[in-house]
Parts: C-alpha cells; sequence; structure tokens
C-alpha cells in the first residue's frame, strides 16, 4: 500500500498541469508552507482571478479572452471587449482564492478547516474522505459575475464596467489577504 508520505512525493514531483503552467505568485508562499508540512500537501491552487471568458459549455483552450490574477485597467477590459469578434456571449468575472490541500488524517483535515475558517475562508469544507487522504477546499467568498456581450455587443456602459473593475479589484485585493492570514496562521 502507497504511503501518504509517497503520494505526497510523488505529486510534488509532477509538473504544474494548470492552464498558466505555474503557481499563482499571490499564493506560492503559502503553498509552500502547507507543501513543507508533514501530513499536507497541496494538489491544486489559485490566489484569485479576474477574467472575461467565452460562456461555454465545456473548458476550451481558448476560452478566455482576458485573464489575470493581478489587479487590472479599465481599459484593458474595453480593449479586450472592443476587439472581440467572436459569437460566444462573454462573461465578465472575478474569482475569489481556492486551494485543495491533501491531509494525511481526519484530524489534520479538520486543523486546516479551522486554520482556514479563522482566516476568513468561511465557505471552506472537507470535500473528499478516504483511506488514501482527506481534502480540504479552502474556498473565499468573494466572488463577482456579469454577462458584458452578448449579440454582437457590449451590454454594460463604460461608468458600469469601471465599477466592475474597481470592485473586482478590491475583491481580489481581500482574497489575497485572507491567503496571508492563512500562510501567518500556519
Amino acid at each position: 500500500m502507497i504511503t501518504f508520505q509517497r503520494r505526497k512525493s510523488d505529486i510534488l514531483k509532477k509538473a504544474d498541469k494548470s492552464s498558466i503552467g505555474s503557481w499563482d505568485k499571490h499564493i506560492q508562499k503559502l503553498c509552500g508552507k502547507i507543501n513543507a508540512l508533514e501530513n499536507y500537501y497541496t494538489l491544486s491552487s489559485c490566489s484569485g482571478r479576474i477574467v472575461l471568458l467565452k460562456n461555454l459549455e465545456k473548458k476550451q483552450p481558448d476560452m478566455f479572452v482576458l485573464r489575470s490574477h493581478e489587479k487590472i485597467k479599465f481599459e484593458d477590459v474595453k480593449k479586450a471587449l472592443e476587439n472581440y469578434s467572436g459569437k460566444e456571449s462573454l462573461i465578465f468575472k472575478q474569482e475569489p482564492p481556492i486551494l485543495h490541500v491533501a491531509c494525511a488524517t481526519l484530524g489534520d483535515a479538520e486543523k486546516m478547516l479551522r486554520l482556514a475558517q479563522l482566516a476568513g475562508f468561511k465557505h471552506s469544507g472537507i470535500i473528499s474522505i478516504a483511506e488514501k487522504r482527506m481534502v480540504v477546499e479552502i474556498i473565499g467568498s468573494e466572488q463577482l459575475a456579469l454577462p458584458v456581450y452578448a449579440g454582437g455587443k457590449i451590454l454594460v456602459s463604460d461608468e458600469l464596467l469601471k465599477i466592475l473593475v474597481k470592485e473586482s479589484n478590491l475583491r481580489l485585493l481581500k482574497g489575497w489577504e485572507k491567503v496571508n492570514k492563512l500562510y501567518k496562521s500556519l
């Protein structure tokens, strides 16, 4: 039977399979700290992002018209909307930080969940209980989504788009604060 430590070692040796190919800089320290702990390792992570994406049924490589794990500018979103010539409608989304952590025991999972909740990740939970590992999903509540393009035209005014950008940037910062708070509590 493969041990937790062996699975951890095997997972951490694998190449990053995310669409960006690396850890987001705002969550990298937290992942490193978790992975340094004996009874934990990260399975996936995102520090939060702002995207303009095609409204598709299934994920596709070209679904993102704009994607940023950093704060964005109104001009960048406006330009992306004006230059879009696809047939699909577009959704503007700000997504919160999310992290999946493998834990050696149920007790370890409960400890990680408690720390995450104290750091402000209220919607987190243990999503898998199995003999080989427990998985805790740590997820923020800062999110925003709105259709902004359909039928060949932009659906929102510049004024509303500026508000969306400002609010999304603020929510992204709140998510990073929670990531830092969790990092400090470990």
